[in-house]
């Protein structure tokens, strides 16, 4: 029952837009890499990363030269980075910060299927990226997660606690507490957010739109 109610939740989680709204491609004028149907611009790297759990995901990081901070952004169930490209630009440019935003395995061209700990992966790379590639210090690095995205954002969150800050938008509480009113969190359950809140010691921000509500709270270091 659990394995089964298990995977229910992980079915209702993953959405991805079939088929994807973009192919990587390479620029003929400068051999770069860019997203097909995307407006080139100087200012974006399209990167592939490989993850620990053996599947290649695609990445896009957004320079802003006057930033000091650096979003990393986990989209929603949704999207992927095709329909994202361009609110990723905004955003940077609007809030002057870089930008990293990649799509989980199997969501637009990134291999693999999603699943969980495979989202796990993907973030645990796109993390490791920022700080090997282009030098980001924890401590300057700001988590976004929308909806699912919530989900490997709050994993990530819990190691690592010198974050600049976290933003959940429109958050779950837990793959179950989606489908179900339960109290209280089962062993099967899929992104158990609501218990690795407490863990997180950086500010968080909780935006949920839809009821136009913000909350802004601080976890006790």
């Amino acid at each position: 029952m659990g394995s089964a109610t298990s995977s229910m939740a992980a079915k209702f989680a993953f959405f991805p837009p079939n088929p994807p709204t973009y192919k990587v491609v390479s620029d003929e004028s400068t051999g770069k890499m860019r997203l097909s149907d995307a407006p080139q611009r100087e200012n974006v790297d399209v990167l592939k990363l490989c993850t620990k759990k053996g599947n290649e995901i695609v990445a896009v990081y957004v320079k802003n030269p006057s930033a000091s901070l650096t979003v990393l952004y986990s989209h929603g169930n949704a999207a992927d980075l095709g329909q994202m490209f361009n609110i990723f630009a905004e955003l940077s440019l609007r809030l002057g910060v870089n930008l990293m935003g990649y799509d989980y395995s199997g969501y637009g061209q990134s291999s693999g299927k999603p699943s969980e700990q495979d989202t796990y992966a993907d973030i645990e790379a796109a993390y490791s990226c920022l700080e090997d590639t282009y030098g980001v210090k924890e401590e300057d690095i700001i988590l976004y997660g929308q909806s699912v995205g919530s989900g490997p954002t709050l994993e990530l969150a819990t190691c690592f606690p010198r974050l600049r800050a976290v933003i959940l938008h429109s958050p779950i509480l837990s793959g179950l507490r989606v489908m179900y009113p339960v109290k209280r969190t089962f062993w099967f359950d899929i992104y158990k957010n609501i218990d690795k809140i407490p863990l997180v010691n950086c500010p968080v921000l909780v935006i949920h739109v839809s009821i136009f509500l913000i909350i802004l709270s601080y976890c006790d270091p």
